[in-house]
């Protein structure tokens, strides 16, 4: 059966997420620090982003930050991965929308929950080191 962007928004009420829906793009409150993440459907796809922060401009905290990307791609990310946008580290995942169901949805969004209560805070103090 074809999933639409009401879907979606299905989807998000029944995982009792809060979020604020704009058409067809959505942000969604994520962890404590309601740090939002961002879904956009755009069929055939549903398009999860997250906006982590700048990277660093010195060449040696760089070249750390872009190291532990890698290695959380590799070891904790199972639905997206860390990559750039310009100077900017995002996380990302795309799912398609077709068949998507409520498990592979909200699969996704507890990787994106995990790396934002584990990643950020470490990412953050090794891009000022």
């Amino acid at each position: 059966m074809a999933r639409t962007v009401d879907d979606i928004e299905l989807y998000l009420k029944s995982l009792e997420r809060t979020f604020e829906r704009d058409d067809d793009t959505f942000l969604v409150v994520s962890g404590e620090a309601g740090t939002p993440v961002a879904l956009h459907v755009n069929d055939p796809l549903v398009l999860v982003r997250v906006d982590i922060g700048r990277a660093p401009e010195h060449d040696a905290q760089r070249l750390a930050v872009f190291r532990r990307l890698l290695e959380l791609n590799g070891s904790d990310l199972v639905h997206g991965s860390y990559g750039l946008e310009g100077d900017e580290i995002v996380l990302g995942a795309a799912l398609p929308l077709e068949n998507l169901d409520l498990n592979e949805f909200a699969s996704v969004l507890a990787d994106v929950d995990l790396a934002l209560a584990r990643h950020v805070k470490p990412l953050r103090e090794l891009s000022r080191s």
